[in-house]
Parts: structure tokens; sequence; C-alpha cells
């Protein structure tokens, strides 16, 4: 295997196979006397692609105001 300049290797297929490894899968890096494994992350699944921003607006308004703003010339 070779490192790219970015620090980057392709995991082999079969090691994905066995590890459950997807695409977006997330994996962790753990050393253990010198040695270095591949760990799968599991991690609750998102069911939206913005549901890590529910509920950090600020703002004190209501939609209809919001839409207002977005449709003023």
């Amino acid at each position: 295997m070779r490192v790219t300049t970015k620090g980057q290797v392709t995991i082999p297929i079969n090691v994905r196979e066995v590890l459950g490894i997807m695409p977006e899968t997330d994996i962790d890096f753990r050393e253990d006397n010198g040695k270095f494994y591949i760990v799968k992350i599991s991690k609750p699944r998102k069911t939206g692609q913005f549901n890590k921003l529910r509920g950090i607006a600020t703002a004190k308004m209501t939609t209809d105001e919001i839409m207002n703003l977005t449709r003023e010339s």
C-alpha cells in the first residue's frame, strides 16, 4: 500500500467487507503496544442532513417574518 501526499490510503475491499466499512462510515485508528488497528465507530444514523442544525437559530422571528425578509426587493 502506498500513502498519498495527503496521507491517504485505500483500504482493501476484503478489509472493508470484514469490518462493514461503506462510504460515509466513520473509523478510528487505535494504538496498542506500537501496533495500530482500524476500528469502525458506531454512531447513531442521522435522520436528515439538516438535523445537526435543528434548534440553533437565534432569530426571534416567526416563519412568516423570515419569509417576508427573503421576498423583499
